[in-house]
């Protein structure tokens, strides 16, 4: 599994997230042994100016905090972008490291169908209108190289065209919108027929005062023999224990039997972090 995040230019610039998932890129329980970032370069978040959104020269310049390469590629040229995508997938897999790749690109229209990038940025898209579109520039290319022939390319297209086309008729057909299928995945079997969930209610969870007690006393003692634990931690395994003993709980003593519960059934349970590890929880 190799996990490939998409970011915008002002988003991976300005959102705190991209920062902090850096930081979780490398942690020992959390790594996903490198991820693969794509930055959709097009200089512009809704209509701010680079200039008034950051301080740094490039938006993928917060990748370097954990060192993770940047490669920055033209991405009007479709075979740089390619080589750059191999180059970074090869990276990834060879030394489970995050990569980035900055796609330097620009947006053709608006933020939206009704946004006119005009009104803010007139001379860039004064530019943009000059740009030939990168599919018909690499399509002239490879025409001109004989690689494809204008017939082919023009095929090509229109079979891309019609999947578009077809969709779009059989869209017409469907007369009732389940607005419930667009927000959640069903589980198999869960739901029925309807989108209803099968059944409300809950298998009982409880368990006997005996395991209960055991669980108490097993939280409250130290498994290991001759082992001088803190006076401070002895101090809270004895009340534990008293507690135990009186048949009163508080809220660490519930998460250790909800805990101490589950891996009697034999589930496995992960638990990490900090406070995990100085006893808090």
């Amino acid at each position: 599994v190799m996990s490939i995040l998409l970011h915008g230019d002002a988003a991976f610039a300005g959102q705190g997230v991209v920062y902090e998932t850096f930081h979780l890129s490398d942690l020992p329980s959390y790594t996903t042994n490198g991820t693969i970032h794509v930055v959709v370069n097009n200089q512009i978040g809704f209509t701010t100016d680079p200039r008034m959104a950051r301080s740094s020269p490039y938006p993928t310049d917060v990748a370097r905090v954990v060192n993770a390469p940047i490669f920055h590629v033209n991405a009007d040229d479709p075979e740089a972008v390619m080589y750059v995508c191999s180059i970074a997938a090869e990276w990834r897999n060879t030394f489970n490291k995050d990569v980035v790749v900055d796609l330097v690109c620009y947006r053709r229209r608006g933020h939206n169908e009704m946004d006119e990038p005009m009104f803010t940025q007139p001379l860039m898209y004064k530019q943009i209108h000059k740009q030939v579109p990168v599919l018909k520039k690499y399509a002239d290319k490879l025409i001109a190289d004989g690689t494809v022939t204008l017939q082919e390319f023009e095929e090509e297209i229109a079979k891309y065209d019609r999947i578009c086309e077809e969709a779009y008729t059989r869209s017409k057909d469907n007369k009732i919108l389940h607005i419930k299928h667009w927000l959640d995945s069903p589980w198999p079997g869960f739901f029925n027929m309807h989108g209803e969930p099968k059944s409300m209610s809950c298998p009982p969870t409880g368990i006997s005062e005996e395991l209960l007690t055991h669980i108490g006393n097993v939280a409250s003692s130290v498994p290991v023999k001759d082992f001088k634990i803190h006076s401070g931690l002895s101090r809270i395994l004895k009340a534990r224990s008293e507690m135990t003993k009186n048949r009163v709980v508080d809220w660490a003593l519930a998460e250790y039997m909800a805990f101490g519960s589950v891996l009697k059934e034999g589930i496995h349970v992960r638990l990490s972090g900090q406070d995990v590890e100085r006893g808090t929880f």
